[in-house]
């Protein structure tokens, strides 16, 4: 723990905390400060000006990042028939109906994300309990829940990721790893933050957008200018 404190404390020398950094010179600064052994995820933390506990101010979406996230996601999809095929030949990693309610009830976890058809939500719904507080029950905002199987499957794999307001109004991403290039952590950022302004609630007043920092997973934050439209 002692190393692991030194490191840290290296690394945060290399940041001005009070200043926001343009996108790629804070990106540049993320990797310069991780000093961990292993490919550090890169994350955003979005502080933004909503009232979440109000159903017009929530904030709910997925985006498919230009370049992924550095990790392939394995998917798990509930379908039928040739809508099943559909999904395998695409490249889903699960593919099946009751048998996969059974073994997620049973405990069984080896899987990222969740896809359904919409005719298979009756039979998913049983797993409200036990997927929702993880994260991963299917919706139709996220493009989850969906007939177009194959297009789900793809864009998953591609580098889709899901984003949602927590309690606090906040959202977390990850946007790929330290090994990427800046100008490619620099592009899956950028296309994050425009979805996020276009997904920006009319109900909400005031600053939408306070604050936004990036990090890798055991760096310490930088904070980056908030970009003007």
């Amino acid at each position: 723990m002692a190393k692991k404190g030194k490191n840290y404390l290296e690394a945060t020398k290399l940041i001005d905390r009070n200043v926001a950094y343009e996108i790629s010179e804070a990106l540049e600064l993320v990797k310069k400060a991780s000093k961990a052994k292993f490919d550090e995820t890169v994350e955003v933390a979005f502080r933004l000006g909503v009232d979440p506990r109000k159903n017009d101010q929530q904030i709910r979406g997925a985006v498919v990042l230009p370049h992924g996230t550095g990790k392939t996601q394995r998917v798990l999809v509930f379908a039928k028939g040739e809508k099943a095929k559909e999904a395998e030949a695409a490249g889903a990693d699960y593919v099946g109906d009751e048998e996969y309610v059974n073994k997620i009830q049973q405990g069984w976890f080896e899987f990222d994300v969740v896809v359904a058809t919409p005719d298979m939500m009756g039979t998913v719904g049983k797993l409200g309990r036990v997927l929702g507080p993880k994260g991963l029950m299917p919706n139709p905002k996220t493009g989850t829940v969906t007939f177009e199987v194959e297009k789900a499957v793809k864009e998953i794999k591609a580098g889709k990721i899901e984003y949602r307001t927590d309690k606090a109004g906040n959202i977390h991403a990850p946007i790929g790893k330290v090994s990427f290039e800046v100008g490619k952590l620099a592009d899956n950022l950028s296309t994050l933050i425009e979805t996020l302004q276009k997904a920006k609630p009319a109900a909400a007043k005031g600053t939408y957008m306070k604050n936004i920092t990036v990090s890798s997973t055991m760096g310490p934050g930088v904070k980056v200018a908030v970009p003007t439209k």
